[in-house]
């Protein structure tokens, strides 16, 4: 029976997922096993290989990620490297047997913020998995922090806009705002034509068509 269950949908952003890759099914197993001691922990998917790891991160979107080093194929420092360009925030832990100095090294060259030495214990992984589930908090907190930011900032651009509208303005102020604005594919469709009669007086051609293109596509319902 294959170990590798399918993950639900995530309903507890306080919940931090983690993926385990290991080419060993007790290792990966008796690794899940430990981390039922964690309540705030959900093993969302196991992978057996660096390749399946990759594609099992950007399925399932896992908090953390347990990587052993020497797999097949695709090892996982490799398969790090790889995660962490399609997903930055993804905090990997390494898994090695070997104690190597250039491994750790090679490891944090690669993006991994934390290491666990072959065999371990339950209380040595809770610790690892706590002090890195940190990392993660405060980057979810970052996250929102910056996203909360960015709102404001858009609904500020949005008041400004609607006010150029009105004092119908056409300089490079005004372009400059409905540009930024039209850089969200749900702009309001006034900003859109403002910004495409600047085109028009500023001869700007070739935008202009690439905006009226945009234009004439239908309204989402």
């Amino acid at each position: 029976m294959p170990d590798t269950r399918q993950n639900e949908p995530k309903t507890d952003n306080s919940r931090l997922r983690l993926l385990i890759a290991d080419d060993k099914t007790e290792t990966r197993r008796s690794t899940r096993l430990m981390l039922t001691l964690m309540p705030n922990v959900e093993v969302v998917a196991l992978a057996k290989n660096g390749q399946q790891a990759i594609e099992l991160a950007r399925q399932y979107q896992p908090d953390i990620a347990l990587m052993d080093v020497n797999m097949p194929g695709l090892n996982g420092l490799q398969a790090i490297a790889a995660m962490r360009q399609h997903q930055p925030a993804l905090v990997c832990v390494v898994i090695s047997a070997e104690q190597q100095r250039h491994t750790f090294t090679e490891a944090m060259a690669v993006g991994a913020q934390g290491f666990i030495i072959k065999p371990f214990t339950s209380d040595q992984l809770v610790e690892t998995i706590t002090r890195v589930g940190k990392i993660v908090e405060e980057n979810k907190r970052q996250t929102a922090v910056n996203a909360r930011i960015q709102r404001e900032r858009d609904l500020l651009l949005r008041q400004l806009a609607f006010d150029y509208m009105q004092a119908q303005r056409m300089d490079d102020r005004a372009r400059l705002i409905y540009e930024r604005l039209a850089q969200d594919e749900a702009c309001d469709r006034r900003i859109l034509i403002s910004l495409a009669m600047i085109y028009v007086a500023q001869q700007e051609w070739s935008r202009l068509k690439q905006l009226i293109a945009r234009l004439e596509q239908p309204e989402a319902a």
